[in-house]
């Protein structure tokens, strides 16, 4: 750890004063509260050691990162039936673009979009007794922390004004790929963006991804060997929205970014690293977060290729 430790830190005074040409994003109105200036990064290594430097433990909106967990959940209780009802490609698209769900007839591109990730909670509004209490539970035993929760002022904040997203599920439900009730759906998926946590939360949660031997602490294994390499390949090539090439080649490791500023970093049998930092470039991803995980990979020569 000590390596990582004090390349963590050296970058981080480096990158924290960064003229940073990223914005926060207002068309979630509870999202630009949030100050700018927060800075935070945490690592966790498959033996459990962690480091945090800056505001690696306080809560954030982990948003489109908890798309992770949800697709993880569905993909257990489905198994590859799931990959009939949204696909593994990347999109090229904006997150919360419409045009491709006309010509792929309602089933959209990847799990991580917003459309794929409105399918994935419409699988599990279909499965689970009580969808939001469930999740939560299953986010808690994979990351052996009581804590976790949803902000209610987020997921109310997404609601009002996440037409958008309203819009997509009801053109994905008049091809037939959402099944349940629409408001119910939706409601699901605004609680599911809405889960908070801090750095060290985030890259403590997803080692699953990261270690083969990984069992939650009620002794029960998350996935398949081979679900999650599909999970990472799929990280890989589509956890940053049409900027997934760019994290690819940049970077060099699976991830997942968020609208709230986290990213979450998974090299396979080492270890797990998050980052956040709300202000967002162009494509939503946060521009912090990807400078300083372009430059912690190449100097612990640590991408996967």
């Amino acid at each position: 750890m000590d390596n990582y430790k004090k390349i963590i830190e050296d970058i981080y005074l480096e990158i924290r004063n960064v003229d940073d040409i990223g914005k926060v994003p207002n068309y979630i109105p509870e999202l630009s509260n949030v100050s700018p200036d927060n800075f935070g990064i945490n690592i966790t290594k498959i033996n459990k050691e962690s480091f945090g430097v800056g505001d690696f433990d306080k809560k954030f909106s982990i948003q489109s990162v908890s798309k992770i967990f949800a697709l993880t959940l569905a993909y257990k209780l489905e198994g590859a039936k799931i990959w009939e009802r949204v696909d593994v490609e990347p999109s090229g698209n904006p997150f919360n673009s419409l045009l491709q769900l006309e010509a792929d007839k309602g089933k959209p591109r990847n799990p991580f979009i917003n459309a794929g990730a409105i399918v994935v909670s419409d699988i599990l509004v279909s499965h689970l007794k009580n969808p939001k209490e469930d999740f939560l539970n299953f986010c808690r035993e994979l990351s052996n922390n009581k804590n976790l929760n949803y902000s209610e002022k987020i997921a109310q904040s997404e609601k009002i004004s996440g037409f958008r997203n309203i819009a997509l599920c009801n053109f994905i439900k008049s091809f037939g790929n959402i099944k349940n009730d629409v408001d119910q759906v939706l409601d699901f998926y605004f609680h599911i963006c809405s889960l908070e946590m801090s750095c060290k939360e985030l890259s403590e949660i997803a080692l699953f991804l990261a270690d083969d031997n990984f069992v939650t602490h009620k002794g029960n294994k998350v996935l398949t060997m081979s679900q999650a390499k599909r999970m990472n390949a799929i990280l890989l090539t589509c956890g940053f929205y049409d900027e997934s090439g760019e994290f690819a080649f940049r970077v060099g490791l699976p991830g997942k970014s968020g609208v709230g500023g986290g990213i979450v970093a998974i090299h396979p049998d080492k270890y797990c690293i998050a980052v956040w930092s709300p202000k967002l470039n162009v494509k939503g991803n946060s521009f912090k977060g990807m400078l300083f995980l372009e430059k912690f990979t190449t100097r612990t020569a640590s991408s996967i290729f």
